[in-house]
């Protein structure tokens, strides 16, 4: 099972070294709009429970808000439905636009 939480460091690492992964943005559409994740999957949190089926369950899936809380409440819900390739990154779009 994956860590909990990764930091900004570890998921540049997963995109340099190609590791099929996702990263799934549960901000609202008006964040989005203003500071998008280049290639996220983008399912609001509120949506989630009606969307897992857009979620892949063979993929690494890195979580991401704007700074961290609620990507870490869906990786909880996630794993509780079963999901064990789920993180959080640990600051969200925040830490990743600093870095």
């Amino acid at each position: 099972m994956l860590p909990y939480e990764i930091d900004v460091a570890t998921l540049k690492e997963y995109r340099d070294a190609g590791l099929d992964h996702i990263v799934l943005d549960v901000r609202e559409p008006a964040e989005t709009a203003s500071h998008a994740f280049d290639g996220a999957l983008e399912i609001p949190m509120h949506e989630i429970p009606q969307n897992l089926d857009k979620i892949p369950e063979d993929k690494t899936v890195v979580v991401l808000c704007h700074i961290g809380g609620r990507s870490m409440q869906v990786t909880g819900f996630l794993r509780q439905q079963g999901y064990e390739n789920v993180t959080n990154l640990r600051g969200g779009i925040d830490a990743w636009s600093r870095s």
